[in-house]
């Protein structure tokens, strides 16, 4: 991987960019991945309490200081579900945990934003299966927290599973706030072997900042406005919502009403999304390579929400992780510049620090 501070881009004609409001995609740029690497790993950075070990972590997220970091850590396990744990995490800039909280809450806390306002906010994306009791009474929620772990505000009811048409969550992946408050939700995590062409939910549901539901847009499907299992979220300075389409392997980009008005293909098969002040983008790839994507490569790309440009590609920090495992689910980058990529099953790598050169 080349790591000389020369900036590549890929072609403006790689880029897909729509223009008219009804505007679809009429082709599918590939992604890139023989782009520089100005970034090297920080390995054992994020220092847990004695005796707990990382394991799965799908959600990162900057504190409103810059420098703070979130993790909703998955219990050392896979899940939190029968843990006594506490899961949401908080970690200093020198990578020392000082605070915790959440424990029998969360089946598996999927998604986390921090709102302006430094509040807190955790989806929990499966809820009870008919098996497990431990199941019960948690999962297809987002709740809002405090920086202390106070409960402000829960969106969906633990563990009821809604039918995709109004306030009732089914399998919540991400959440993020507007600037007026409003709160937008990645509804539908429901998959089969990796392909959620069976999910029944699939949609964007917006609610105002106090939590009345006021509409939700999409389905299952591969058009405009259409998703298979929307994983991750993010504004940029003009308030548009992009919504990472994993199953689909796109970015879809809509205004806060749910109008479609591009689709980008370029940053791979997208599992989570952070936009900083400057619009740049990162693109976790969490699945690509094979046998799902010959040619594509997992790990983060980084590039410019204004015209879709990518600039750089963090590769996974295993080129070919073990087959349960995956690479960067999550992503986020701090004030400084500094990027965090959060695994799922990946043990010691489950979050990762990346520094400038």
């Amino acid at each position: 991987m080349n790591s000389a501070p020369v900036v590549s881009l890929v072609s403006v004609a790689a880029v897909i960019v729509l223009a008219g409001p009804a505007a679809h995609t009429q082709g599918r740029a590939q992604p890139v991945n023989d782009l520089p690497n100005p970034f090297r790993t920080v390995e054992n950075y994020f220092k847990l309490a004695e005796g707990r070990w990382w394991n799965s972590t799908s959600a990162v997220d900057v504190d409103v200081d810059g420098t703070s970091i979130w993790v909703a850590e998955r219990c050392a396990e896979n899940s939190c579900s029968d843990s006594k744990l506490n899961p949401i995490l908080e970690f200093d800039e020198s990578g020392d945990l000082v605070r915790r909280f959440g424990e029998g809450m969360f089946n598996v806390p999927h998604g986390i934003h921090v709102d302006r306002d430094g509040n807190v906010w955790v989806t929990d994306a499966q809820g009870p299966d008919g098996h497990d009791a431990t199941r019960n009474g948690k999962g297809h929620v987002v709740y809002k927290f405090n920086p202390g772990g106070r409960v402000l505000l829960t969106l969906g009811k633990p563990g009821v599973a809604g039918d995709g048409t109004g306030g009732l969550l089914n399998g919540p992946s991400d959440v993020v706030t507007a600037a007026n408050g409003d709160v937008f939700v990645a509804d539908g995590h429901a998959e089969d072997g990796g392909d959620a062409s069976a999910a029944t939910v699939a949609r964007i549901v917006k609610f105002t900042k106090d939590g009345a539901f006021v509409k939700s847009w999409g389905r299952t499907g591969s058009k405009p406005g259409e998703f298979r299992s929307p994983h991750g979220l993010a504004f940029d300075s003009r308030g548009r919502l992009f919504v990472a389409d994993t199953g689909n392997n796109r970015l879809q980009i809509f205004d806060q009403d749910g109008r479609f008005l591009a689709a980008w293909t370029q940053f791979g098969r997208p599992s989570g999304i952070f936009i900083d002040k400057n619009d740049t983008l990162y693109c976790a790839d969490a699945e690509s390579g094979a046998p799902l994507h010959p040619g594509w490569r997992r790990g983060i790309r980084i590039g410019s929400a204004r015209d879709g440009r990518v600039r750089y590609f963090i590769p996974n920090v295993e080129p070919d992780p073990k087959p349960t495992g995956s690479g960067a689910v999550g992503v986020a980058a701090d004030a400084a510049g500094n990027v965090y990529g959060a695994a799922v099953n990946a043990g010691a790598q489950a979050l990762t620090k990346y520094v400038r050169r």
